[in-house]
């Protein structure tokens, strides 16, 4: 079943096309895709273990498709995306029967094959809206989009939606990730929390301020990315 999630864009925030963007460190790391991926599950866990990334999608009857927005933090929106997989609540769930996490884990980290790690709440991990999405527009994600399955994210900023999903690790305490010490250990859009001790709209001009010199990087290594949204 589809669900829908749109509406005005949120403070700050300004349309954009979706295009590979990140960290400046990351521009240059253009992971190949395994032919059969596996997720490394660990952390604070009872018995670590891999699962297949197509075991992981075929879970019975918990396909799920939605339209949201990707709203990163250096202030641009890709809208009306339709992504499609498999919520991250329900991978939990089955997760959580066979590693056993420890009951203080509070947080999950999620690593991509690039090397890329963003940690989230475990109960903003568990929403609804949150998948572990393949697909974009009906079509399989490609590399540059975040194959073979990303984190989609919608209530938080962009760069909690890590892409090329190969880890998952329980914790009990918060890991700050690639992002280190400039990111919000929440990040949610609704608080404008964009960074660390500051209002949002104090850190707008700070992000926004660093979207040229990002982009000229990327397209450096960049091909002919497929691009949606406004």
């Amino acid at each position: 079943m589809a669900e829908e999630r749109q509406g005005p864009l949120p403070p700050g925030q300004s349309g954009a096309p979706l295009r590979r963007f990140g960290l400046p460190q990351f521009a240059a790391v253009r992971p190949v895709v395994p032919d059969r991926p596996v997720i490394t599950v660990g952390g604070t866990v009872r018995a670590p273990m891999q699962v297949a990334v197509a075991e992981v999608l075929a879970l019975p009857g918990r396909r799920s498709a939605q339209r949201s927005d990707l709203h990163c933090v250096t202030t641009w929106s890709a809208t009306g995306l339709e992504w499609g997989g498999v919520p991250f609540a329900a991978v939990h769930e089955w997760l959580a029967q066979r590693v056993e996490p420890h009951p203080k884990c509070a947080w999950v980290v999620f690593t991509g094959l690039d090397g890329y790690r963003s940690c989230l709440r475990l109960d903003d991990a568990l929403a609804d809206d949150v998948l572990l999405a393949d697909t974009l527009h009906g079509e399989p994600l490609s590399p540059d989009e975040g194959a073979p399955v990303r984190l989609v994210v919608p209530a938080h900023y962009g760069y909690k939606s890590v892409r090329h999903v190969c880890a998952v690790e329980y914790r009990t305490r918060y890991d700050s990730g690639s992002v280190g010490w400039i990111g919000h250990r929440r990040a949610r859009i609704s608080h404008e929390e964009r960074g660390p001790l500051l209002p949002g709209w104090v850190w707008r001009p700070v992000w926004r301020g660093m979207i040229p010199g990002v982009r000229r990087r990327y397209a450096r290594f960049d091909g002919r990315p497929r691009r949606f949204g406004a």
